[in-house]
């Protein structure tokens, strides 16, 4: 396994203190760095040879110095891979409890992701809320008026908002519903914002 790339002064940085722990006796448990037999054929015939024996120990030093070097860069992949998926993890669990409703839509108007809060105010729950069109939760008045808001969105600009009718219970109704919406960076999808009227039950109209 070969080490990653790094900058210069982060490999002397690093030397330094591969070494200074080789020499306190603190560097980190070996994970299985091999030495390649070239190099161990090598190591054994300096050694065996008395006017050679200075060179064997400076290479038996590098090598020591090159494992713990390695070590000490899986060290820090692992530390940093570790912080990424706590960082993650917490930014999820800000998206999937949010008091308003998130959406991931795509071009096609498929619902690619949804958190809880946009389940229940589509009646339904994320699993099944994936994959379906969002257009079919709206009245059909609506659905002109949110194509469009989707489709004057580019990348990089200011988002978009638009009101529609939220279809209620099996189109027993409609109520007001927000729509604010970006483009998401790469332009593949749209990330919408649901924000329903404060008073469900008196804004409940006919579809």
């Amino acid at each position: 396994m070969s080490a990653p790339p790094i900058e210069l002064n982060e490999a002397v940085k690093l030397r330094l203190d591969a070494e200074a722990r080789l020499k306190a006796g603190s560097a980190p448990l070996t994970n299985g760095w091999s030495v390649g037999v070239n190099a161990l054929g090598l190591l054994h015939k300096l050694a065996s040879t008395p006017e050679d024996a200075v060179d064997a120990l400076k290479l038996l030093h590098e090598l020591q110095v090159h494992q713990v070097e390695l070590d000490l860069q899986n060290e820090q992949m692992e530390s940093t891979q570790r912080e990424l998926a706590e960082e993650v993890a917490r930014y999820r669990g800000l998206y999937e409890h949010a008091p308003v409703g998130y959406l991931n839509v795509s071009p096609r108007r498929d619902i690619v992701e949804s958190n809880i809060a946009a389940a229940g105010l589509l009646g339904t729950t994320q699993d099944e809320l994936r994959g379906l069109k969002l257009d079919t939760f709206l009245a059909p008045a609506s659905r002109p008026v949110l194509n469009l808001m989707l489709t004057e969105l580019r990348p990089g600009r200011p988002g978009g908002a638009c009101e529609v009718k939220l279809i209620v219970g099996k189109g027993k109704g409609a109520r007001p519903l927000q729509i604010r919406a970006s483009v998401t960076p790469g332009g593949g999808s749209f990330l919408l914002i649901l924000v329903e009227s404060s008073d469900r039950r008196k804004s409940v109209e006919p579809v």
